[in-house]
């Protein structure tokens, strides 16, 4: 292992997450109405006042995990900000629905009125996951607190679904799925899932997943072969690179497999020659299949304060151990 290129990987990323944090701290704040703008352009510019709740609640939390577990993100400024937002969706989020349990709205007005709902948890999840990690900082406690290929869709019972929604891959929600694990194992001394998660859900999606051609990590694929129905499928997105270099690393470092670390640099390499914008700040969430920015937005209705600064705040802690440890 090279320590010298781990610790320019750790510098370089530690840049990127204070880059990433100062752009959404500048452009995302709403002072008028409290919560935050994701509809962010390539310089800034906010193109749709609209906001998404789960969006709402990951900034929350992000803002709430850096200030709690990083130094250099303890400011006032990042707690006023977690607070406010906080606020906001405490006082706007939660609808109610026909069956009289409580729901979240998907997306609101800039002034919190409720403009769609969602069958779907996402909403709901994310403003749990918000308020507990708020009220690790505030200590508010009347907050809420509480083998051959991975497929993207199965039915109840686990069984493969037929058609193209049965054979759907996302290689990003699978390696998503193995720093989970593996983070799972690691908690519980667990070697089985610990090998279960590398072998099934970082190696076998990643060596999948990669274009070969153009490098990258493919958005979906069909596990047959056949062409996937999804229009983007051959698109390269931040998200999936934001988890692959989070779980690439941590197997790694888990398991000290040379190969891994071999795949990290590979993706490492890619995803910091495409994705950051060096002029403006922040990554670009959007590219062609070859590499090129095809939406120049930095923030919309699914990129916010989350994926990246989550990506980079993670990478930088697992590369302290990992330097620490070699000293």
């Amino acid at each position: 292992m090279s320590a010298v290129k781990l610790e320019e990987c750790r510098q370089h990323i530690r840049a990127q997450l204070d880059s990433v944090v100062d752009f959404w701290l500048k452009y995302s704040h709403d002072t008028v109405h409290g919560g935050f703008f994701t509809c962010i352009g390539k310089d800034g510019n906010i193109y749709d006042e609209l906001k998404y709740v789960w969006l709402q609640g990951r900034q929350v939390w992000m803002y709430c995990r850096l200030y709690r577990t990083v130094d250099r993100f303890r400011k006032p400024e990042i707690l006023k900000a977690a607070k406010a937002g906080g606020a906001f969706l405490r006082k706007f989020a939660r609808v109610s629905s026909s069956s009289g349990q409580w729901k979240c709205a998907f997306c609101l007005t800039r002034d919190g009125k409720a403009v769609k709902v969602q069958r779907s948890i996402f909403s709901e999840c994310f403003y749990v996951m918000a308020m507990d990690e708020l009220s690790r900082v505030t200590e508010d406690q009347d907050m809420q607190r509480d083998g051959a290929a991975i497929l993207e869709n199965v039915s109840a019972d686990g069984s493969e679904l037929p058609g193209c929604l049965g054979r759907l891959q996302n290689p990003g929600h699978a390696l998503e799925a193995g720093w989970f694990l593996l983070q799972y194992a690691a908690e519980r001394g667990d070697e089985q899932i610990q090998t279960t998660a590398i072998q099934k859900f970082v190696e076998l999606p990643y060596e999948s997943g990669w274009d070969k051609a153009h490098g990258g990590l493919f958005y979906f694929l069909d596990v047959d072969g056949h062409c996937p129905t999804q229009l983007e499928w051959s698109m390269k997105l931040w998200w999936p690179h934001s988890e692959a270099l989070i779980a690439l690393l941590m197997a790694y470092s888990q398991s000290r497999k040379a190969e891994l670390l071999q795949s990290f640099f590979q993706v490492y390499e890619y995803t910091f020659s495409h994705f950051p914008d060096p002029a403006g700040g922040e990554w670009f969430g959007y590219l062609t299949q070859e590499g090129k920015v095809a939406l120049d937005f930095k923030g919309g209705p699914f990129k916010g304060f989350f994926h990246v600064p989550r990506c980079l705040y993670m990478c930088e802690r697992i590369l302290d151990d990992l330097l620490a440890s070699k000293e």
